[in-house]
């Protein structure tokens, strides 16, 4: 399972790079627009929404809980420093996906107490594309965080996430995480619509580097 979290560049809007992962068969996005206003933020998630339609693709949106349903988005991300896990829960109902970031195991038991959906787990390694940074886990703490969390029972998806290149892709793969998220490789490709077709299938495992 390959997300694709929507970054932008001097080349690409938001919208213009969920555009372009969709293109290239991605079907899960996460409109992250950290410094946007609200009426901002629900105008490109109307239009990002749509193309999801058409795509038949999963939206999720970062950190508005508050807009989840007036944007018709799936459901939200919540980072460390947003609203929490159990209170989005009670916001939303249990129709909606909510996903939670998570740096350590306890940080993984926590969101799965509270109804989580899914984990995103990182930083692979430093990036640049989000500031106050947790400490970097690399193919040694993913490991140690699967092999945790199958020894007390849990089951929920985790997704790697955190300056993730495709060369990094087979070996993150094989530390027993779900999938990736990736946002800025995409988008430095010559081509991002080939770039996307090509990650997918590294990490479904369709081919080697």
């Amino acid at each position: 399972m390959v997300q694709f979290i929507s970054h932008y560049t001097e080349q690409y809007s938001y919208l213009d790079s969920i555009r372009l992962a969709l293109d290239g068969g991605c079907q899960w996005v996460q409109l992250r627009m950290k410094e946007a206003s609200d009426e901002d933020f629900l105008r490109i998630g109307q239009e990002v929404r749509k193309l999801c339609e058409r795509y038949k693709a999963t939206f999720i949106v970062d950190d508005h809980v508050e807009l989840v349903r007036e944007i018709g988005a799936d459901g939200v991300h919540l980072g460390k420093k947003d609203m929490p896990v159990a209170e989005a829960r009670k916001i939303l109902g249990d129709g909606m996906i909510i996903g939670g970031t998570a740096n350590t195991f306890d940080d993984v038991r926590m969101h799965y107490e509270a109804s989580a959906n899914y984990i995103g787990c990182g930083p692979f390694r430093f990036t640049t594309t989000k500031q106050g940074l947790a400490p970097v886990l690399g193919l040694e703490g993913y490991r140690s965080i699967v092999s945790q969390m199958k020894a007390e029972g849990i089951g929920l998806p985790i997704v790697a996430i955190g300056g993730i290149t495709a060369d990094d892709i087979p070996a993150i793969m094989q530390t027993g995480v779900t999938g990736i998220a990736i946002s800025g490789t995409v988008l430095r490709a010559d081509n991002p619509v080939e770039e996307m077709k090509r990650l997918i299938r590294l990490a479904d495992g369709q081919m080697s580097l």
